[in-house]
């Protein structure tokens, strides 16, 4: 029976040309070899499994080669080559950095630099994982490696470029080898299947390519696999079964499920994944990368950042055109949400299933129907309606009363001159009483007096104006002019609070104050694009007051919609927290989580 030899292995590359997706690099070593313009060391870095070691070899043949071709390679018929081929050349050494790390293996090597070759022109150096040589040896490495013999040609390969010293990487030529593209890696292993006479189905060749995660070596490994487990037939549903891969089929019928609000059929399908032993963070982890394929298909420009085979590429097409962005970049979110939770999580089931629901509801209307149910995200909008029409008849009901309180202050002021409301016509919004949340509100009809003859205050030895108006404001206090920017952009809570957060940190230091209890409060959107702003107390909102048209100004530059308008109101007893003390903080944490309770009485946490 003839001797089994992997195919990693088998179909090394022997010349630059047969090395796969290292055309640039490969090009510019063999215009080295051809112009004799060798450096004296060089570095070959990137990821694993991408020819890194095998392009050193091929350099190190070619460099001692006595009769290289026109092409700068190797002609495989001299001496020298022939002894590199049977593995019995001395010109060319082969050293594991990570076994021979210390500083004793380096001097020995540096020992065997003196001795010239007897065969050829250099002897090469072939150092790989020397990002594992220790400080002590790199130091020890470092004299011989800048001003090596005439004879002596280094070459270093690593995976870790940023383990090495500032001081090696300054003596070497740093070759960045890059990772294997997906198509690059199916056409390899479709020549290799041709060579073994193994049949095969492209899909399956992809999902090969994509387990590699860009290394040649690891493609190679993994097909050797699929063509144990197949018998030489390598098809789609064998190698989704050998390997453990869920079918990407089930990403898409995720997405087009929640595209339509289904969660219930999108639960039994998580239910039939898991059944199957697929773990649920590693569904949430390919969910997230399917819906990233998706985006990255919305657009032109970005198709070429897929790395999927032709026919993906077509489906991953024409379900981005069914996908609102908003939609995708929500859903990226909430999923990237469950995979910094997942570990942490004592329910990680409870925690995937709440997550593809908040995805199926990404795109839910918000109308209140009466056969759509009241899900989460609808009553969230129906407390906000019904607080709002709440509102709106508390203003009228304060301006209504607002009429004759006025009047009665200007009798006394003026010694009894207004002897009826019949004889004066006063404007309720020029009242201090007025609530701040409605500045301009109207009195109704009923509450409004007949008109007659204006009140003239300059009879008055002081104007009402004057002294209302008291010393002169701080700047920050005037009031600004209103701000235009032409842009009527849509915008979410999420983007409010980010940008309302950026203001607060971005307000002068005469402020601090009044910007760290900004920063406690939490902006909402009532009636879109009108922003409600609740103070706790009445010192607050009296100062939000008077800084209230610059805040509105920064918001429309930040938001880029000109009609953004602000609400401030006092918060009921209800809405009013409690700022707990670190000990209550403690123990309700300790209600809430039984695990920190356990954590501490094992600790022996006590406060003092």
């Amino acid at each position: 029976m003839e001797e089994y030899i992997v195919s990693a292995r088998k179909y090394r590359p022997m010349s630059f040309d047969s090395v796969v997706g290292q055309s640039a690099l490969t090009t510019t070593l063999k215009n080295a070899v051809k112009s004799g313009k060798l450096a004296h060391a060089y570095l070959f870095c990137g990821p694993r499994g991408v020819g890194k070691t095998t392009c050193a070899r091929i350099f190190a043949k070619a460099i001692n080669c006595q009769h290289p071709t026109a092409e700068g390679e190797a002609c495989n018929e001299c001496e020298s080559c022939k002894a590199f081929n049977e593995q019995r050349s001395y010109n060319i050494f082969e050293l594991d950095a990570a076994s021979n790390n210390s500083v004793d293996n380096i001097k020995t090597l540096m020992e065997q630099t003196r001795i010239p070759p007897q065969i050829g022109r250099y002897k090469v150096f072939i150092i790989d994982e020397v990002h594992m040589l220790s400080t002590q040896a790199f130091n020890a490495f470092l004299k011989t490696l800048e001003e090596p013999p005439a004879h002596v040609i280094f070459i270093l390969a690593t995976t870790e470029k940023h383990k090495i010293l500032p001081t090696i990487l300054s003596r070497c030529q740093i070759y960045d080898f890059e990772r294997m593209t997906v198509p690059s890696i199916i056409n390899h292993l479709k020549m290799v299947a041709q060579k073994e006479g193994i049949t095969y189905e492209d899909e399956a060749l992809n999902v090969i390519a994509e387990k590699a995660d860009g290394g040649m070596r690891d493609a190679l490994s993994v097909f050797d696999q699929a063509a144990s487990f197949c018998q030489g037939n390598i098809t789609y549903a064998k190698v989704i079964e050998d390997l453990n891969v869920l079918d990407s089929d089930n990403y898409f019928n995720i997405v087009n499920l929640c595209l339509e609000n289904k969660a219930a059929e999108v639960m039994v399908l998580l239910n039939n994944i898991i059944a199957k032993g697929f773990d649920g963070g590693n569904l949430i982890g390919g969910l997230a990368n399917h819906v990233r394929n998706v985006l990255m298909a919305k657009d032109s420009q970005t198709i070429p950042l897929l790395e999927v085979s032709e026919q993906q590429a077509a489906k991953y097409k024409e379900q981005a055109a069914k996908c609102p962005t908003k939609f995708l970049y929500k859903a990226l979110k909430i999923m990237n949400e469950c995979d910094i939770n997942y570990r942490q999580s004592s329910n990680k089931r409870l925690l995937v299933e709440i997550t593809l629901i908040r995805v199926a509801q990404i795109t839910q209307p918000d109308d209140e129907g009466a056969s759509v149910g009241r899900s989460p995200k609808r009553l969230k909008s129906l407390f906000k309606k019904l607080i709002a029409a709440s509102q709106q008849k508390t203003v009228q009901q304060v301006a209504a009363a607002a009429a004759p309180l006025q009047q009665g202050e200007l009798r006394a002021a003026n010694g009894g001159a207004i002897s009826s409301p019949q004889q004066e016509s006063i404007n309720p919004s020029s009242s201090q009483t007025a609530p701040l949340s409605a500045p301009s509100a109207t009195p109704t009809p009923s509450a409004a007096a007949p008109k007659g003859p204006a009140l003239k205050l300059g009879s008055i030895g002081k104007s009402f104006a004057n002294l209302r108006r008291g010393p002169e404001k701080p700047v920050y206090e005037k009031e600004a002019e209103k701000k235009q920017t032409g842009q009527h952009e849509t915008f979410d809570e999420d983007m409010l609070i980010l940008q309302w957060m950026s203001m607060c940190n971005r307000m002068p230091d005469t402020m601090t104050g009044t910007a760290t209890r900004l920063k406690n409060i939490t902006p909402e959107i009532t009636n879109f694009p009108e922003i409600e702003i609740i103070a706790d107390n009445k010192m607050l909102l009296e100062d939000i007051q008077k800084i209230k048209g610059r805040i509105r100004n920064t918001l429309i530059q930040t938001l880029h919609n000109d009609d953004i308008e602000l609400t401030l109101r006092l918060a009921r007893p209800e809405e009013v927290k409690k700022i707990l003390s670190p000990k209550e903080l403690y123990e309700e944490l300790c209600n809430n989580n039984p695990a920190i309770k356990k954590l501490g009485d094992l600790l022996s946490l006590q406060f003092t």
